[in-house]
């Protein structure tokens, strides 16, 4: 039989925003249950080296980075959990979290579930993740300068990050698998316009070669039309074909928007059930940064506080 337990705060989602929640309820001495999730540490755990994080100058392990935030909450008396939920009830107080192991009640809830990239499903993508692959242009753009870099996609996300990959890339290929681009109509003509990239239509990547630790050599295209194949000498893809929200398991308790992100009240990480509380990349389509994310965990944790103090009274 499952076990029974029950606390003041639950977050569910172990990434940058769960994680930091985590640290302010523990401080505020709410003792806090964390469920880890599919991904513990979240997204960060499948990169290489962090360069943007505030506070390591040299620059710091993904998986590093994620397992000192675990830490530090757990010194501030969180308890962390490797355990799934598979199912929520947010229609009766307590709040109930069910998972394999138990069922937990909560009187606030966090959520930090994030979301998943989008991937394209072809050899050598997941395995060289980290080294060469990525879907953060953002985030990983700079250690490639002046080499060829390629993008895969063709929507405003995918412009977007090819105009921003110039700055670093001697080259970028925008590779889409149509005669023309989804994006919006200025964002496609910031990419026709750019010298710097080139766009690779009616061709899909059905393979990224390399190795680790070296990285990605070249990726080998298909053209859409003819079916021929042909080799793409790089030294990066960037994947940008969107993000699924991990919202499936508020999707018939909390209001979602068209693309499933978590919609939160304007200027708060309150949702619309009092007591639920939302943060990171499940409610957020727009940044999806470590820092931002831990930056909406904190108000998420500030708001739950205010919340528990005030049901108390």
């Amino acid at each position: 039989m499952a076990d029974r337990e029950h606390t003041a705060v639950a977050i569910i989602g172990s990434g940058p925003a769960g994680l930091t929640a985590a640290i302010y309820a523990g401080r505020a001495n709410l003792a806090p249950v964390l469920m880890h999730g599919p991904l513990p540490g979240g997204q960060l755990t499948t990169t290489t080296e962090v360069e943007n994080f505030p506070g390591f100058p040299e620059g710091v392990q993904g998986p590093e980075l994620m397992a000192l935030m675990e830490k530090q909450a757990t010194r501030f008396g969180a308890t962390i959990r490797q355990e799934l939920v598979t199912e929520v009830d947010l229609a009766h107080r307590p709040f109930t979290l069910t998972t394999p192991q138990r069922t937990l009640t909560c009187d606030a809830l966090i959520i930090a579930t994030g979301a998943t990239p989008r991937s394209l499903g072809i050899p050598g993508e997941k395995e060289l993740t980290g080294f060469g692959v990525s879907t953060c242009a953002t985030c990983d753009g700079a250690f490639f300068r002046d080499e060829i870099i390629a993008v895969s996609g063709g929507g405003d996300s995918a412009c977007e990050e090819a105009n921003f990959l110039t700055r670093f890339a001697s080259k970028v290929y925008l590779i889409h698998r149509r005669d023309e681009l989804r994006a919006s109509k200025i964002m496609q003509e910031r990419v026709l316009k750019n010298p710097k990239i080139e766009v690779l239509w009616n061709t899909v990547v059905t393979e990224v070669q390399g190795q680790r630790p070296q990285g990605v050599t070249a990726l080998t295209l298909k053209n859409t039309k003819s079916g021929d194949l042909s080799t793409l000498p790089c030294a990066a893809l960037f994947v940008a074909i969107g993000h699924i929200p991990n919202s499936g398991l508020f999707r018939d308790s909390l209001p979602l928007d068209e693309n499933g992100y978590i919609v939160p009240n304007p200027n708060s990480a309150t949702t619309s059930v009092p007591g639920v509380f939302v943060c990171g990349d499940v409610q957020d389509h727009v940044f999806r940064q470590a820092i931002t994310a831990a930056g909406s965990g904190c108000m998420a944790a500030i708001e739950a506080e205010r919340y528990l103090e005030q049901i108390a009274d």
